[in-house]
């Protein structure tokens, strides 16, 4: 009986008696303790991982309390990961700049000039201009892109830029 009890875990045989035995015991422990929304059948598993890992370490007598404590402790590193999760969760991002509610303003008035300037133009040249400047694509690939010419494309851009640098105060664009 004693040679049973410091029998090596490390021998296939003998893990596997071990699995057998408490595999199911540990699943029921965990789900009865936490509940299923922890993924008991997993915690439990990977349990058995580490009794494998530790396998030199831990003797047949000590198997099934290694197991529990591990695989309690598994659950328990869950849901402290969980409610820091949560807590993440539940803070909001600064929703507040610090610029002053004039320039807020005037920014927001400049991006409607902008966009109503922008919805005037021709389609061709806001096409060309806002994937030129927008997208950031080269001459070359939007001409292949619109079946156009480079020339094309580029008389396309220049005649928006100069509408909206008419029609805008102090547009500028790199």
């Amino acid at each position: 009986m004693s040679k049973s009890l410091n029998e090596n875990i490390c021998e296939a045989s003998t893990f596997e008696r071990v699995y057998n035995k408490y595999a199911d015991d540990i699943h029921n422990f965990l789900y009865y303790k936490y509940g299923a929304q922890f993924n008991p059948r997993d915690k439990a598993q990977e349990a058995f991982i580490k009794l494998w890992d530790n396998c030199k370490k831990v003797t047949f007598a000590k198997a099934k309390s290694f197991l529990f404590t591990v695989a309690n402790n598994m659950m328990l590193n869950e849901i402290k990961h969980q409610k820091v999760v949560l807590n993440h969760t539940k803070t909001k991002p600064k929703h507040y700049t610090n610029e002053t509610p004039e320039f807020v303003l005037e920014e927001q008035e400049y991006l409607n000039a902008y966009n109503k300037v922008l919805s005037g133009l021709k389609e061709e040249q806001r096409v060309a201009f806002l994937m030129s400047k927008v997208e950031g694509k080269k001459h070359s690939e939007i001409a292949e892109l619109l079946g156009v010419t480079q020339k094309v494309v580029e008389y396309r851009i220049y005649s928006a830029f100069n509408i909206l640098k008419k029609e805008l105060e102090g547009f500028k664009i790199k």
